[in-house]
């Protein structure tokens, strides 16, 4: 079953980032097929300085982190990577989990194929990996999900499973950089590394 808007529209992103762990991420894009369970995540919000959109500050690169909660947020990260995020809370309250990792579990060959490697070992440990496994690209950004882009429910990860830290590559961000923001599935193979 896919998330309705309404699982991203709450207002509590730590919450929502932490939930997203273990549901699908699914791509149906050029007629291919992709899946992998979410494995690590990232909370933003417009109340702390790691966030694009820090203290409501609207720009062309950020502006759909102000559109209601279910859309895609996909931005290029130092030149060359493209990250997906997803916006949740309401209109105007710019927050977004950034998906960091996928462990695979449909469409392994037309991922192998777009990275352009024949071993699957790590291919969706990291965000801008995962774009390119995935097929997401710049194009998708704002694109409400459900069809191109979807994410399934599925069984909960237990808190037992689950890691909390704090985010990484975000240092410019002072003290918020310090949050306990980032989660991922303990002892799984495609968590990033850092």
């Amino acid at each position: 079953m896919i998330l309705a808007p309404e699982f991203y529209q709450h207002s509590n992103v730590v919450a929502i980032a932490r939930k997203l762990l273990g549901k699908v991420l699914i791509t149906h894009i050029k007629s291919e097929f992709t899946a992998g369970r979410i494995v690590e995540t990232e909370a933003y919000s417009f109340k702390e300085r790691g966030c694009h959109a820090y203290n409501g500050r609207k720009t062309l690169r950020n502006e759909v982190m102000f559109a209601p909660g279910g859309v895609a947020y996909v931005y290029l990260c130092y030149g060359m990577y493209n990250l997906f995020n997803v916006v949740t809370n309401k209109a105007d309250k710019a927050e977004a989990v950034l998906i960091r990792a996928l462990e695979p579990v449909a469409g392994q060959d037309i991922m192998l194929k777009r990275m352009n490697v024949e071993k699957l070992t790590r291919i969706t440990s990291g965000p801008g990996k995962l774009t390119r496994a995935m097929g997401i690209e710049r194009l998708h950004n704002g694109v409400l999900l459900g069809d191109t882009i979807t994410i399934e429910d599925a069984k909960p990860i237990g808190s037992s499973k689950i890691i909390t830290t704090t985010r990484i590559g975000i240092d410019y961000a002072g003290s918020d950089a310090k949050l306990p923001w980032r989660f991922y599935v303990k002892d799984n193979e495609w968590v990033s590394k850092w």
